[in-house]
């Protein structure tokens, strides 16, 4: 591995972490107990310069004043009830943007930090769930102030594959991902290309996938993820499909999301920042710390999202830094490594 340099670019993931169906990824101050959100009665609660009130389902966290004092911190001091905040969502490489909406001014303070420090941030993200668009204005909804040209994702990286083969794909991802693939012609398939398609992952579809394979045409899986989490536990990625169909036609999937080589080097391509230059930090020890370090880049775990316990330990070399939380991975970042 080449020498260390000075830190200049953060890759943030915004699958998993950032919005699961529509919640956030249990976690933060309680991350590793991943227990439910306990259930209380309506209480007003006042702490020096944050105000807010936690509502009786325990996701209604509504913050009215914010001057100095995050909301992690007033989390802190709040002893009088139990709660789990999901962290900062998965912060794939620099921070998880929410966790349902008592998570924002966290995320926003932090994420004001990471845009104060001299830093390039870019957001990468593996979901095949929705477009780049609805994406971005998911992030825009939260008030954070992020461009489309800071986004990249596998869905991006599979469609630049099928323009440069030519071909006419099947198209096995979600229905909301379909405008990123406008213009891709799908008359007459030639190829497969498979994401996350939980609505079109049955027998008839599949078979249909099957068959093309076996008359040669290319497998383009825009993932290959075990698994991911979904606000009622985890669920099965796309990973086990794109493995059934290789091991029915005997051939091999071209990857091109996490943890490719190239999908790290093309998302850092226009930052002007090698990887000896970049930091990622996300709750996939496979495919977001390993990807990022077998390019070179440094590796934080974050525990929160589709963390377990021990996964630190399933890759060789271990990551860079594991810690709790987004947080916890911002503070090191702007203390050790700029």
């Amino acid at each position: 591995m080449a020498a260390r340099r000075a830190l200049k670019a953060v890759l943030v993931d915004l699958n998993g972490t950032l919005h699961i169906e529509d919640a956030a990824v249990p976690g933060a101050q309680e991350a590793l107990k991943r227990q439910a959100i306990l259930q209380v009665q309506l209480t007003n609660y006042v702490c020096n310069d944050l105000s807010f009130i936690l509502h009786s389902d325990g996701r209604h966290l509504r913050a009215f004043s914010d001057r100095n004092m995050p909301l992690w911190h007033a989390c802190h001091r709040f002893t009088t009830i139990v709660l789990t905040f999901g962290v900062l969502l998965k912060l794939e490489c620099f921070m998880v943007l929410w966790e349902y909406e008592s998570c924002l001014l966290t995320s926003k303070f932090y994420f004001s930090r990471l845009r104060g420090s001299s830093v390039i941030v870019r957001f990468v993200t593996n979901t095949t769930k929705e477009s780049k668009q609805d994406l971005l204005e998911r992030l825009k909804k939260l008030e954070f102030d992020i461009s489309e040209d800071e986004i990249f994702t596998s869905l991006t990286a599979a469609r630049s594959l099928v323009e440069q083969k030519q071909v006419r794909p099947i198209l096995l991802v979600d229905d909301r991902a379909l405008p990123d693939f406008k213009g891709i012609h799908t008359n007459d398939p030639n190829a497969v290309v498979i994401g996350l398609a939980p609505e079109h992952f049955h027998y008839q579809i599949l078979n249909q996938a099957f068959r093309l394979l076996l008359d040669g045409a290319p497998l383009i899986a825009i993932h290959k993820a075990r698994y991911y989490k979904r606000k009622d536990g985890l669920a099965l990625g796309p990973g086990p499909f794109v493995t059934a169909l290789e091991y029915a036609t005997d051939t091999k999937a071209i990857v091109v999301g996490k943890p490719e080589k190239t999908f790290f080097l093309e998302a850092l391509r226009g930052t002007g920042c090698e990887p000896e230059e970049a930091v990622m930090i996300g709750d996939d020890c496979r495919d977001d710390v390993g990807g990022a370090q077998n390019v070179g880049m440094l590796g934080v775990l974050v525990k929160t999202g589709k963390y377990r316990a021990a996964d630190e330990e399933k890759i060789n070399p271990p990551p860079y830094l594991t810690c709790e939380s987004f947080p916890h991975a911002v503070d090191h970042i702007l203390q050790h490594l700029l």
